[in-house]
């Protein structure tokens, strides 16, 4: 007979920050967690996002039995609509998330917006054979949760993204009494968030950003602009109250952060009792030390506000010098030399630019290493998987679980693709399927490899040349002198005779190889005399027209 069990397979956020997916599969039904995607690295030229491959389910969609959603930021959502394209599930999600959701889905106008579900902290949800208890969490967005699972293995715990605030600013802390309780009736397993485990300490409370806005208000003289995510819109709040608290109005500026936060307004995730909010049309009209503007940029992104700021392209207004320029984020893994190039032109503007560590204008959403190991010690899992990290966040915080006392042979330290099997009494690393990078550009989602990546590479990095030839059909033979151009590659005096000389190697690579990997054998012999002369390969292209 063969022993039944609980597998869980992470498709993405396992050894890296970002995409995160992971399925829950006992048997013949599976439940997936979140669909995110990750933004591409600097030599990911042209990509404009990445997606989990869930090719692992190509054979068994019709096994998903749903899609629970944690929260609302985009590596763990961003991947949504491709997913419903290909899997025809329920997807759960908090109101907030539901909300970001509905955004997302109508971009697959095939989907059936009745299978989004809403659901609470504290909900019983069967989804399947599963039974999913979503619990608050906190986190740098609303309606965050981590999630309990029943399944028949046992109760298995995904911590969410979250941290361990007292002192959140919507008053709503991670729910420890759940947590207790989840520990009493016995933890199979532990998922918990690593983003932070190399990181000692506590993370700072959400509090202490008043007090920095408080004390950028008042020291600031002409306008107030503010950068962060969009879906931050408890930053929202405390901008709001801090321009309440210093006489000024708040106009929130991209398309993404308007309609962000209309829709917390709406849902009662934020208030105005005020009237401190105003139409950007009316805050360009009112004094200057009687405005604040909220926009996105926090991230160094070219197509924000703050990025278009920065290089004087922003349409409905321009920076001036007297602006105060919160950058209320801290850079994503990649992001860093985008902030700091979008920082030095703010300020190079003449705006006086203040971002972490100068004002604790931000705070982690993730906890740090003791409130990590908090977790772990209220939860007493039997094993512990971490999740949600570089692959040195998950060692270190596997390394914390072994600090409050688990054993090694207890803890499982994976990277996606990789599949674990739990029984009651065991946890083994299995198999790991073959899965990449789904790579998106524009239409084209998948259809991008790593050679096309290389190619692009080489445009960037050392130019094009182009070969033209004409051949006889019959003879073979050569019947005009070759054209060859080039871009991003020869400079100046180079050209006249490197090109000359390049045309008589293309002559004898055709005689020596006629009819046999003529284009082939071109492009090499042009690669290694470039590269003789000059220590650069660039992108060959070779068009051969037979006349």
């Amino acid at each position: 007979m063969v022993e039944k069990k609980l597998k869980i397979i992470p498709l993405g956020g396992f050894g890296e920050v970002g995409k995160n997916m992971m399925l829950v599969e006992y048997e013949e039904e599976i439940l997936i967690i979140d669909t995110g995607l990750m933004f591409p690295e600097s030599n990911m030229l042209g990509v404009d996002y990445i997606i989990p491959d869930f090719s692992y389910l190509d054979d068994k969609l019709d096994k998903v039995r749903g899609i629970v959603i944690t929260h609302g930021h985009e590596d763990h959502t961003g991947a949504i609509r491709h997913v419903v394209s290909k899997i025809d599930a329920p997807i759960y999600a908090t109101p907030f998330t539901c909300g970001l959701l509905r955004n997302k889905l109508r971009q697959a106008k095939s989907y059936d917006m009745s299978k989004l579900k809403e659901i609470r902290s504290g909900d019983e949800i069967e989804i399947g054979l599963f039974k999913v208890e979503p619990f608050h969490v906190c986190h740098s967005i609303p309606d965050s949760v981590g999630l309990a699972i029943t399944t028949p293995m046992g109760l298995i715990v995904h911590s969410g993204d979250f941290k361990l605030d007292k002192t959140p600013t919507d008053g709503w802390c991670t729910d420890l009494r759940k947590l207790d309780e989840f520990a009493e009736r016995g933890v199979l397993a532990l998922l918990s968030d690593s983003t932070n485990a190399d990181q000692p300490g506590w993370t700072k409370s959400e509090s202490v950003i008043d007090d920095a806005l408080d004390n950028v208000f008042s020291q600031a003289h002409g306008r107030v602009l503010v950068a962060t995510f969009a879906s931050l819109v408890s930053r929202v709040q405390q901008v709001l109250n801090a321009a309440d608290r210093h006489g000024r109005y708040v106009a929130i500026v991209g398309t993404s952060m308007i309609n962000n936060t209309k829709m917390a307004l709406k849902l009662g995730y934020i208030d105005d009792p005020n009237n401190v909010l105003v139409s950007l049309d009316k805050a360009l009209d009112l004094p200057k030390a009687k405005v604040a503007l909220m926009m996105t940029g926090s991230q160094g992104e070219p197509s924000s506000i703050l990025a278009r700021l920065s290089v004087g392209r922003n349409r409905q207004f321009d920076l001036e010098e007297n602006d105060t320029v919160v950058v209320s984020a801290h850079p994503i893994p990649g992001n860093e030399e985008l902030v700091s190039r979008t920082i030095n032109r703010l300020i190079q503007k003449g705006a006086k630019v203040i971002y972490d560590p100068i004002e604790s204008v931000h705070v982690s959403g993730h906890a740090k290493s003791e409130e990590q190991k908090q977790l772990i010690q209220m939860v007493e899992p039997k094993y512990f998987i971490p999740i949600h990290g570089e692959l040195r966040m998950l060692h270190a915080h596997a390394s914390l679980a072994e600090q409050v006392g688990m054993e090694a042979k207890d803890i499982a330290v994976v990277e996606n693709g990789t599949i674990l099997e739990l029984t009651t009494d065991s946890i083994k690393v299995g198999e790991r399927y073959p899965g990449s990078y789904v790579y998106v550009d524009g239409k084209s989602v998948g259809d991008i490899g790593p050679q096309i990546l290389r190619e692009r590479d080489r445009l960037g990095s050392d130019g094009f040349v182009m070969v033209n030839i004409i051949l006889d059909i019959e003879t073979q033979e050569i019947l005009k002198e070759p054209v060859i151009t080039t871009k991003g590659f020869l400079f100046g005096n180079e050209d006249v005779e490197l090109i000359g000389k390049a045309k008589n190697k293309a002559k004898n690579a055709i005689d020596r190889h006629a009819k046999e990997n003529v284009v082939q054998k071109l492009e090499q012999s042009l690669a290694d005399y470039f590269y003789s002369q000059t220590n650069r390969r660039p992108y060959i292209c070779v068009l051969l027209n037979e006349v």
